[in-house]
């Protein structure tokens, strides 16, 4: 990883802030020019074993460590919380932000017109190393400083950008709830087992684990979803006769069409 042009500010360390800490230092990044704000005493003297300066509050942070990048990783109603008086930040501070719904206008008007800001939608497989951030930025960020972030979220994952920050309600809806549609997608292929005649105990077996083959072919593939799932499909095979059902005009992607319109219009709401 990159050198960093500056201190690094990371407020919040849940699971997501835990896992870019742990993706950073990974990958080289020096732990001594991270400071770390988290409420949690035990926490605190954990993440202080990785050779990280940690603190309780960001009332606590230096007035001169003018860091260079700010990663806000709380929820987002602690966000005013953690925006209070930041005395600390330079006028190139760049803050980035994990926290959902929250958008740049927010951030500019809490910290000011112009001040340079990255939106960032990870997803929970970030935890194993393997989720996907979705970044947007405000024009005043850098370029150099737009690649920076970019590395920072593949420290745990792949990591894309859009132009159009509107387009982030859809990715909340797609990429943020999307581990949420799989893993009930799991429950429902183990239940519909179950009810074919199988064990519980073995029919969530096999769920989860085509589940995840499945998608560490995909990953792996060069072929689209499309030709993988017609390389499954034997024409008048057993799995032919399953896609008619789910192919059908009432079957699952009118569905999931309709999921991710009513998540997508949520997210709208929350930022508003």
């Amino acid at each position: 990883m990159q050198s960093l042009p500056g201190p690094l500010l990371l407020i919040g360390c849940g699971k997501m802030g835990g896992a870019l800490l742990d993706g950073w230092i990974e990958r080289g990044l020096d732990p001594a020019s991270i400071t770390l704000v988290e409420p949690s005493d035990e926490l605190r003297k954990t993440l202080a074993s990785k050779g990280v300066a940690t603190l309780a509050s960001a009332a606590e942070v230096p007035k001169d460590l003018a860091p260079a990048i700010v990663v806000l990783a709380v929820k987002p109603q602690q966000m005013d919380a953690a925006l209070e008086n930041p005395e600390w930040r330079s006028a190139e501070t760049v803050f980035l932000s994990i926290a959902a719904g929250k958008t740049i206008g927010y951030f500019q008007e809490r910290l000011g017109a112009g001040t340079p800001v990255v939106r960032v939608m990870p997803n929970t497989p970030a935890a194993v190393g393997r989720g996907v951030s979705v970044l947007a930025a405000s024009p005043e960020v850098p370029e150099p400083i737009r690649e920076l972030c970019e590395e920072l979220m593949k420290a745990v994952g792949d990591a894309c950008w859009v132009e159009d920050e509107a387009m982030m309600d859809a990715v909340t809806a797609v990429s943020g709830g999307g581990p949420a549609y799989v893993f009930l997608l799991i429950e429902c292929l183990a239940q519909a087992g179950v009810d074919a005649g199988l064990p519980e105990d073995l029919a969530m077996r096999i769920a989860r684990g085509t589940v995840a083959g499945a998608g560490e072919l995909v990953r792996q593939a060069e072929e689209p979803a499309s030709k993988l799932r017609e390389n499954v499909s034997s024409p008048g095979g057993t799995t032919l006769e399953a896609l008619k059902v789910l192919m059908a005009e009432d079957g699952l992607q009118p569905l999931m069409t309709k999921a991710i319109a009513a998540a997508a219009n949520r997210s709208r709401e929350l930022a508003e």
